[in-house]
């Protein structure tokens, strides 16, 4: 049995031998010839003895030595080399997996094949995570640490940001995934996300039902036509609108997609939030415009000239509704809702507008039709389209409801 007092008795005293003391459970110390004491844990595996440096006294304590020896005869009742398994637990210890590493091994490995609006994650995560706690270990990082961010993303910093609790409820959801993937591929470990909800850091997103009424929809088509605000955003708002695409579709569109002889627009998986084909028919009235875009834009390669970041039209878009004076807000989004709406008024058949919003049909229809409805997308497009003209145009004898602003 070994003691304190005999460890710092011989602790930096010259020996005329190297010696060597034993603890008891395979533990002991080596006395070199220059004093210096070393904890070693010795053993056997199929008969070979083996050994394992556990460190110097006094860095080393007696206590802490006989922790970490019944530690390693722990991993060998489980069949571990112990001198593998502590050499792998120091690696791990010295260099731990932070959380930026962690977040970006997600974002890496699932988020930029698996979610459509990765750019917007990383740039909250640059933004709100990486510069408070991106170089905290993960496995050591504490629920208080992550509580600190979401709460100066839902207060917001005077002068600086405004308050955003949906954004920290939606960073709160997309962190539990990206940890929960790290912990299910053993990367790094961390449940201190589990127990909280959006609601426990911020507020969920309300389910929104805005819808353009037929005066607000004129209202921006006059702009476009008049050439009011950016080349840009008029013209991702007339193709929101005439197709009822996702924003990102739009912004993220390339020439190879739409084929002009067949009339078709195929917006691939990697653009498709639903990570499915969508195809769409081209109205007639729509190719003239492609084809100019085409010829003022088709070295970008981009249909709308350049790759501008999500945040970016999204803010943009948002201010829409203050340029053209309308009293409630809307989002480019709402551009989406307002074409199932009217379509739906306009009698075109549900199961078609779901085609047409890139949504699975529901039940079995969605294991066993594979149908794209094209020659029934394209009727309604066409009807859609004229009646748009006709909402910015109207003959004498035809009056749209909620026109008589301009008629």
């Amino acid at each position: 049995m070994l003691y304190e007092t005999t460890l710092r008795g011989l602790n930096n005293k010259p020996q005329t031998a190297s010696v060597t003391l034993t603890d008891g459970k395979g533990l002991g110390v080596r006395i070199s010839m220059q004093g210096k004491v070393r904890f070693q844990f010795r053993y056997k595996i199929n008969g070979r003895s083996k050994r394992v440096d556990l460190g110097f006294y006094p860095d080393l304590s007696l206590r802490v030595a006989r922790d970490i020896t019944e530690q390693c005869r722990s991993w060998l009742a489980e069949g571990h080399d112990p001198k593998l398994k502590r050499s792998m637990s120091r690696e791990k210890t010295l260099t731990p997996v932070t959380v930026r590493q962690a977040l970006e091994y997600w974002i890496e490995n699932y988020a930029r094949e698996n979610r459509v609006n990765v750019e917007r994650i990383i740039i909250q995560y640059q933004r709100h995570i990486f510069p408070f706690i991106g170089h905290f270990p993960l496995e050591q990082t504490e629920t208080r640490h992550w509580i600190e961010c979401f709460d100066r993303i839902r207060r917001g910093i005077k002068g600086k940001r405004k308050p955003a609790p949906v954004a920290a409820g939606q960073i709160l959801q997309s962190t539990k995934q990206a940890l929960r993937f790290c912990r299910v591929r053993r990367y790094a470990i961390s449940r201190e996300l589990d127990d909280l909800i959006a609601s426990d850091v911020g507020k969920k997103q309300k389910p929104k039902d805005r819808v353009l009424t037929d005066v607000e929809v004129y209202d921006l088509l006059n702009s476009i036509q008049n050439q009011k605000g950016t080349f840009y955003l008029r013209y991702l708002c007339k193709l929101l609108l005439i197709f009822g695409a996702r924003t990102q579709e739009l912004r993220l569109s390339t020439f190879d997609e739409w084929d002009l002889e067949r009339g078709l627009w195929t917006v691939p998986k990697t653009h498709s939030k639903s990570d499915k084909l969508i195809i769409r028919p081209i109205p007639s009235k729509v190719k003239p415009i492609i084809e100019f875009l085409y010829k003022r834009h088709g070295h970008t390669g981009y249909l709308l000239g350049e790759l501008k970041s999500c945040e970016t039209v999204s803010g943009s878009g948002c201010l829409i509704y203050k340029r053209l004076k309308h009293k409630e807000s809307w989002s480019l989004h709402d551009l989406r809702r307002t074409f199932t709406t009217k379509l739906n008024d306009l009698g075109v058949a549900p199961y078609v507008v779901e085609q047409m919003l890139g949504h699975s049909l529901g039940g079995v229809m969605a294991v066993y039709n594979r149908s794209q409805y094209l020659p029934e997308k394209l009727v309604a497009l066409d009807m859609w389209c004229e009646w748009l003209d006709l909402l910015l145009n109207p003959s004498d004898n035809v009056v749209l409801i909620g026109a008589a602003r301009h008629g």
